[in-house]
């Protein structure tokens, strides 16, 4: 029998609330949107037992996702009552159902911040992935959310159609006074399949990318981060020993000094803690590590994109799923990587998107194949030993 050894709480779970919405925008991750709530959504009272169960043995930040959240009509009660048990709130809506009354709701709910996405920096761009109309309502609705006082972030999933806009997004973010811009690399499941040969962009883009972004976090002014894209880990390590070898000085943004230990622990109630929790940055793959996601229907996934069930909260504990899993066992050892993931010295830090993997070969313990980077490794032909280069 498979020995499973101590292993940390989670310091983000992100649950499904229901797989309603009100748009159906080209590249959700689900294949299938309803236009209403689902008889298989959990009900408030499995809603409540899912939040009790985590407060049991861990304090994340606990992320209202879906579909969209604001479909049912009991979220403010479940925001309510995670919020009371401790947990960090967050609500990741696409903001087209947020007027006055809602935004009351939603900073009366406890909610502590809103992540609203934006596909693109004007409406011509972000309207084509999510209908007519879509870019302006979700600007109202985060006016709405900073009358009220709830921080919001947007959220940009960087494809094709927007790749060109990055600093227009940057720009967007500050003039709407933002908290964060979070950047998700387009990942190849559900309807990103579909979309994939006309939207993804290619590894060299990614790089391009992720050298833009930390040249824009380095500049400040707004939180950066990336989703889906853990090899800016190694972006940031090496664009750091690049800038000792030349002797350049600079401040570090805050959240470069916060990998080791940052969200899995109680946040605290300090003025600026959630906030920081936020926009920790720990490591780059957090599939099963970091991160879990339990879907409308119960079923516990390493991430939102990785469809590998671990098990379901309607038979078996959360934290027993956590801690007993066999796939989040496979995920939390890096010795188990394969191709040049495997090989690389970067491989604790950043360790390969395991959901692009899994889209690409379904196997998720295959190598990142949008990552560039070839690993300063070498296997000797008489060792397994690995020696650096």
């Amino acid at each position: 029998m498979r020995a499973f050894p101590s292993y940390p709480p989670p310091r983000l779970i992100f649950w499904e609330t229901t797989a309603g919405c009100n748009l159906a925008c080209l590249h959700c991750r689900r294949i299938t949107v309803a236009d209403q709530l689902l008889p298989q959504d959990l009900s408030t009272a499995e809603a409540f037992d899912l939040i009790d169960q985590i407060a049991a043995f861990a304090r994340p930040i606990f992320v209202l996702s879906g579909g969209e959240p604001l479909f049912r009509p009991d979220i403010f009660a479940i925001a309510r009552r995670a919020a009371d048990v401790g947990l960090l709130v967050a609500l990741a809506t696409n903001g087209t159902l947020i007027d006055a009354a809602v935004a009351r709701q939603i900073k009366e709910s406890g909610v502590r911040r809103v992540s609203i996405s934006f596909d693109g920096a004007d409406a011509a761009t972000h309207d084509l992935f999510r209908g007519t109309g879509a870019f302006e309502r979700a600007l109202a609705g985060m006016q709405h959310l900073r009358e009220v006082g709830v921080p919001v972030q947007i959220n940009t999933t960087v494809a094709r159609h927007n790749i060109h806009q990055m600093d227009q997004m940057l720009a967007l973010a500050k003039t709407q006074g933002a908290q964060a811009l979070h950047l998700f690399l387009l990942v190849p499941v559900g309807c990103g399949v579909e979309i994939a040969p006309e939207q993804q962009i290619s590894g060299a883009e990614y790089e391009q990318v992720l050298h833009w972004m930390y040249d824009a976090e380095m500049a400040g002014g707004i939180e950066l981060k990336a989703t889906c894209a853990p090899h800016y880990f190694r972006i940031v390590r090496q664009r750091q020993a690049e800038e000792r070898r030349r002797g350049i000085v600079r401040r570090r943004p805050d959240s470069h000094h916060r990998q080791q230990r940052a969200g899995g622990a109680h946040a605290g109630d300090r003025p600026g803690d959630a906030q920081r929790a936020m926009n920790a940055m720990t490591k780059g793959c957090l599939a099963g590590t970091g991160v879990c996601f339990v879907s409308h229907r119960g079923d516990v996934f390493p991430c939102g994109y990785l469809p590998v069930e671990a098990g379901n909260i309607r038979r078996q504990p959360l934290q027993e799923i956590w801690e007993k899993s066999t796939l989040f066992a496979d995920l939390r050892d890096a010795s188990l990587l394969r191709g040049k993931c495997g090989l690389c010295e970067f491989k604790n830090i950043c360790g390969g998107c395991r959901a692009r993997a899994y889209g690409m070969t379904h196997e998720y313990l295959d190598e990142e194949p949008f990552c560039t980077y070839e690993p300063q490794t070498t296997i000797q032909p008489s060792s397994s030993r690995l020696v650096e280069m």
